[in-house]
Parts: structure tokens; sequence; C-alpha cells
């Protein structure tokens, strides 16, 4: 098993990157996100990664963080959720937002990914809703995830059609302003004062 690679970055695709490890190049699949955070052609790179392994292949994906990777084998494990699919999904939301998506059962914000149609979604909603607790996320802001009156909160926003990163955001201000024994009442009214901006 490989869980990670660190050499130079030789090449990257639509779908992949060649990492040079000792003279090695292996190619590893990857999100557009994950390609995103990889440095220029001939700078150091690092990937979590996941092997995976079938009857007439060995493949490798690779992740810029291991939450990603996480996120990545969370998916994989539902029914209809290929590899493929799985990426397309963590190229289109990060894993804060899949989170809350998953969290507060967003099936809409799920299918917004390639070859995600809404039964999909749905089931990858529904299996993974109770699951999605052992993965502590930032927000996409970098905040720490709001726990308490805080998540309270940011469902709320959700829940108002706020996207799940401007919600994390004005909840966080709000907190910052208020203080930890803020209401949830409190947090949610100027919370939304903040989005408002």
């Amino acid at each position: 098993m490989i869980a990670h690679l660190k050499g130079r970055l030789e090449s990257t695709g639509i779908d992949h990157a060649v990492i040079d490890v000792g003279g090695i190049g292996y190619l590893v699949g990857a999100s557009s996100r994950t390609l995103a955070a990889l440095g220029a052609i001939g700078e150091a790179a690092m990937l979590h990664t996941e092997m995976l392994v079938a009857e007439d292949s060995i493949r490798l994906v690779g992740f810029a963080h291991a939450a990603e990777r996480d996120w990545f084998r969370l998916l994989t494990g539902v029914q209809g959720v290929g590899a493929r699919v799985a990426l397309a999904i963590l190229s289109t939301l990060e894993p804060a937002d899949l989170s809350r998506a998953v969290a507060s059962g967003d099936k809409a914000m799920v299918a917004r990914a390639n070859g995600v149609g809404p039964k999909l979604a749905a089931r990858i909603v529904l299996e993974l809703k109770d699951r999605v607790g052992g993965i502590a996320l930032p927000t996409a802001s970098g905040l720490p995830a709001p726990s308490g009156a805080g998540a309270d909160a940011v469902s709320a926003l959700l829940n108002l059609g706020f996207r799940p990163a401007d919600a994390a955001t004005a909840v966080a201000a709000a907190e910052e302003e208020l203080g930890a024994a803020a209401t949830l009442d409190a947090l949610v009214r100027l919370a939304l004062r903040k989005a408002a901006k």
C-alpha cells in the first residue's frame, strides 16, 4: 500500500499528474482541485494517495489534503460511485462544503458534480449522513468548524439558501463579535446582517 508520494512534479494532465520519486514516475489520478494545489512543473510535490486494485489494473489516486482522501474513501463506498465520479464530486466541492452538504441533506449541491444525477446525490447524502461526523474538517474560509449554537446558525443559513462557505464565514464573524455565550437567535440575526454586506 502506498500512503503518499513525495517527489518532483514531472507533468500534469486534465485528470492526472506524474510525480517523479527517485527516478520513477508515478502516474496519479487527481481531482481538478488537487491538480490546482500542486506547484509548478519541476517543483517539489507531495500527495496523499489511495491505491485502487482491480482485476486488470493497479491505479494511484492522489489528494492535496488528507481530508480529500478520506472523502474519496467514503464516496467510493457508496453503491454507484466509482473513482471517476468521486473525483468529479471532489473537483466540484471542497471537503468542508461536501461535509456540510451531506450533514444538512443538500442533495442539490452534491448533484452539481459531473456524472451525479438526483438519485445518486440522494443516495450519497442518505448513506453518508451518519458517517460524516468522523471527519473533522475546517470550513472553506479556514476557520474552525462551528459547534453548538454556531453549527445550528450555519445550518439555519444553509436552509435559507446561503452557500456553505458564506454561511460559515458570516457565522464565524457573528460569533467573534458576540462571544462564546451568544444565543442561536442572536447569532442568526447578526450573521444574516454580516452576510448581506
